[in-house]
């Protein structure tokens, strides 16, 4: 599975455009943010692909979880979406 990592500062148009190829290759994907900016990045992104994808014929899925990850030698929580064609 792609793991895409989204921060505060990600374009996420991006985001979308790397997303929605991975989706087209019939993969499945997850996202990784950590933080309120992160997370809000990372959701315009699934809608932003979300309409790269639909004019062919793909509808996607997204499962929201967290996630313990390590940054710096550091514990932190981070959500991650899995994103799935349908």
């Amino acid at each position: 599975m792609e793991v895409l990592k989204v921060s505060s500062q990600s374009q996420p148009k991006s985001v979308a455009g790397a997303l929605a190829a991975v989706l087209r290759e019939k993969s499945s994907a997850e996202i990784q943010a950590v933080g309120a900016g992160a997370v809000n990045q990372a959701v315009k992104a699934i809608a932003i692909a979300r309409g790269f994808v639909a004019p062919n014929g793909i509808d996607i899925v997204v499962v929201p979880a967290f996630s313990e990850i390590t940054i710096e030698g550091e514990g932190r929580t981070a959500i991650k979406f899995i994103v799935e064609p349908r």
